[in-house]
């Protein structure tokens, strides 16, 4: 993760913004007192608290590894070809 001093962020705001938000990196900013604070683009910060939400879910959790376990099986779901189409848009 980059870091930047709270003065340069202060003075490039809008390209620093823009670069977290392009990029989807966070950006740590840096107070002279020693704290400093992370800037995240709305959609990182969702993406993250969704991660958090199934992470913390046993019942999610659980359904992930049986999952896992049917697909290293080979026993999966399998779409048709015309279900995989309309999945892929093609």
């Amino acid at each position: 993760m980059e870091s930047v001093s709270v003065n340069k962020f202060r003075d490039n705001l809008k390209s620093l913004i823009e670069q977290v938000v392009s990029r989807h990196e966070p950006l740590k900013v840096t107070r002279r007192a020693g704290e400093a604070f992370v800037v995240i683009s709305a959609e990182d910060w969702e993406r993250e608290q969704e991660t958090l939400h199934v992470l913390q879910s046993k019942a999610l959790m659980q359904q992930i590894g049986e999952s896992v376990q049917t697909h290293a099986r080979g026993a999966g779901y399998r779409p048709t070809d015309e279900q995989l189409d309309e999945i892929t848009g093609l």
